[in-house]
């Protein structure tokens, strides 16, 4: 029998690679491609495939503790303001409870004012003790920033007053128009503390 002597006898020969393994492989996710190369190729591939998908999982897990960093300083932040806002306005009407229930009061007083002019003079010890104690009185309010609501002689606004009463306008000018007062109302700052009420005119 004759050797074959030529040197590189052992010849491997070329594998074939079709089309459709070649799609596949662009399918692939990199996890599948991990799976892959750790079955197929050499040990020092698989460590770099593990290696990348702790990255991935670190960095996932890095954006949702950021994203719910961000959502609890955007939480904060507007409970942060809203606390500063009710604050301000238990400073600025904190006492409207108490202003309100002295309004009554006041309504007597007028009362007893307007019936004391009609009855006696300004001079009257009894009227002077009176407009005393009211003025007192309105001047207290004005303090807490409670003022008189303008009624008589204005448009009538739903905002400001009630109507108690329509009657004819006894010009056509006084159309819409407050006719008469029949209860004050007060402002407590920029708050309807107690709605006039007024006669329209129509």
């Amino acid at each position: 029998m004759k050797k074959d002597n030529k040197k590189g006898g052992n010849r491997t020969e070329p594998q074939h690679i079709d089309a459709s393994s070649v799609d596949q492989m662009k399918q692939e996710t990199p996890e599948q491609a991990c799976d892959a190369a750790a079955a197929t190729e050499t040990d020092t591939a698989a460590p770099e495939c593990e290696e990348t998908q702790k990255i991935a999982e670190l960095q996932e897990s890095l954006d949702k503790l950021n994203d719910q960093h961000l959502r609890m300083l955007a939480e904060y932040d507007n409970y942060r303001k809203r606390t500063l806002q009710e604050k301000s306005d238990l400073i600025k009407n904190g006492g409207e409870r108490v202003l309100k229930e002295l309004l009554p009061i006041v309504d007597d007083f007028e009362l007893a004012v307007k019936h004391a002019h009609e009855s006696k003079s300004e001079e009257d010890p009894i009227v002077e003790g009176l407009l005393l104690i009211y003025n007192k009185l309105i001047g207290f309010l004005e303090k807490q920033g409670v003022v008189m609501i303008e009624a008589t002689g204005t448009p009538f606004d739903y905002n400001l007053h009630e109507a108690v009463a329509m009657i004819p306008a006894p010009t056509p000018e006084q159309k819409g128009q407050v006719i008469d007062c029949v209860r004050t109302g007060y402002m407590l700052h920029d708050k309807v503390l107690r709605h006039a009420h007024v006669v329209v005119g129509n």
